[in-house]
């Protein structure tokens, strides 16, 4: 249960950093 919290944790994280920058810099979408 650990690895798939890791891994829920990285995914939420990445999530959040593509929201942020696709906000920041919407021309490279």
């Amino acid at each position: 249960m650990i690895v798939f919290s890791l891994i829920a944790a990285v995914l939420g994280v990445a999530a959040v950093v593509y929201l942020v920058v696709a906000l920041v810099k919407p021309e490279k979408f």
